[in-house]
């Protein structure tokens, strides 16, 4: 298929003409060579398009093809729900301003930079014409002001998955009006907004999304055990949570995550100094009280013991730097979660810096058959 195995140089010069001319349709393509080839395929079945540019694999051959034609356009924007455009590097707000308006049906956008190109602006187009859309990444967004989560909140309500990590512009009352009108999030990356996230936001985030299943506090230093706890009580379905950098959280935050979360399976706490022995006895006892309150009839239909606890607790563990641990309290959170290892080549519970914890063994160490299960990596949205 010729126009899908172009050459790269000529792929380049397409999209940079389409750049120019702002996908205007009337403008005529400054390389004619382009346009022959193109036209060719202009009377391509709706299908078969849409085959042909996912079999592609690259998101830049959508863009062209999407000014190729009316026909094409609407055909693009009608059936891609999925679109990157990470690897711009260069004036990705213009592309993005240029684009939204033909691709109404996108659930999954990805507009991660390498450096801050995106401005309000764009964040605004998005929001004005891609209404379903479900998962937004932005991160790296320095740019950014509480104009873009005002105009996500008010255009795209459905959104579950958010990533605005690295966007330090952002305000907690920003995010505390965004919570209130997306209240589908399952996922949500904080780490490194420390404006945004503050103990009021982390409130307003139990209060209206109760669905969360995962969220990223990285370095949110400003963070307490006052808004953690709100989201222990307000968001049960928690999976992963990452409190890495909280400096002020104590024991009451994991005391409250573990009495709360019950389907917890990843959490960060690497350099939380204040985390002492006692939120360690407290995961290890709520996993013993939760197999007790399965009782023998949950644990026979799941098979049973070992295998549903592995299944069911924690299975990632960052301690790092938190050099007031004991061997005995960390062993007491190893016993209980069988998922959990110490080994180099699995190393889901992360004891580096601790050196008073390299006593610390996992079940593996007993049990060499479970060297090969697979372990729940580290949530990165």
């Amino acid at each position: 298929m010729d126009s899908a195995q172009q050459p790269t140089g000529e792929l380049n010069n397409s999209f940079d003409t389409l750049m120019v001319s702002g996908g205007d349709q009337s403008r005529q393509p400054q390389d004619a060579g382009n346009e022959t080839s193109f036209t060719n395929w202009k009377d391509l079945p709706m299908e078969l398009l849409l085959r042909i540019i996912s079999l592609v694999g690259d998101d830049r051959i959508v863009i062209v093809a999407s000014g190729v034609c009316t026909g094409w356009r609407d055909t693009l924007g009608w059936g891609v729900a999925n679109l990157s455009l990470s690897w711009c590097q260069d004036r990705m707000n213009d592309l993005v301003i240029s684009l939204a308006h033909k691709f109404t049906k996108l659930q999954v956008l990805s507009l991660r930079q390498i450096r801050p190109q995106l401005e309000d602006s764009g964040v605004e187009a998005v929001a004005n014409h891609c209404h379903d859309l479900r998962e937004l990444d932005l991160s790296r967004s320095f740019r950014l002001s509480d104009r873009s989560l005002y105009a996500l909140a008010h255009g795209c309500p459905q959104l579950t998955r958010l990533n605005i990590s690295g966007c330090s512009s952002f305000s907690d009352v920003a995010l505390v009006f965004l919570s209130s009108q997306c209240g589908n999030l399952r996922c949500l990356n904080l780490c490194g907004c420390v404006r945004a996230a503050s103990d009021r936001a982390l409130q307003a985030i139990a209060c209206y999304c109760g669905q969360l299943q995962s969220l990223n506090l990285g370095w949110c230093d400003g963070i307490t055990d006052k808004g953690v706890t709100s989201l222990a009580s307000g968001c049960p379905e928690l999976r992963a949570v990452d409190l890495c950098g909280c400096v002020l959280i104590t024991d009451e935050s994991v005391v409250a995550l573990a009495n709360g979360c019950l389907h917890l399976r990843s959490l960060g706490l690497y350099y939380c100094q204040n985390i002492t022995d006692r939120a360690m006895y407290s995961l290890a006892a709520n996993s013993r009280v939760r197999s007790r309150g399965r009782g023998w009839d949950a644990t026979a239909k799941s098979g049973g013991g070992g295998k549903d606890r592995e299944r069911d607790g924690l299975a990632s563990l960052n301690i790092s730097q938190c050099t007031a641990l004991t061997p005995p309290a960390v062993q007491a959170v190893c016993d209980s979660f069988p998922a959990l290892h110490t080994c180099p080549e699995r190393h889901s519970l992360n004891i580096s810096g601790c050196l008073s914890l390299t006593s610390v063994h996992c079940a593996c160490a007993l049990h060499p058959h479970r060297a090969g299960r697979v372990i729940l990596s580290n949530h990165a949205y």
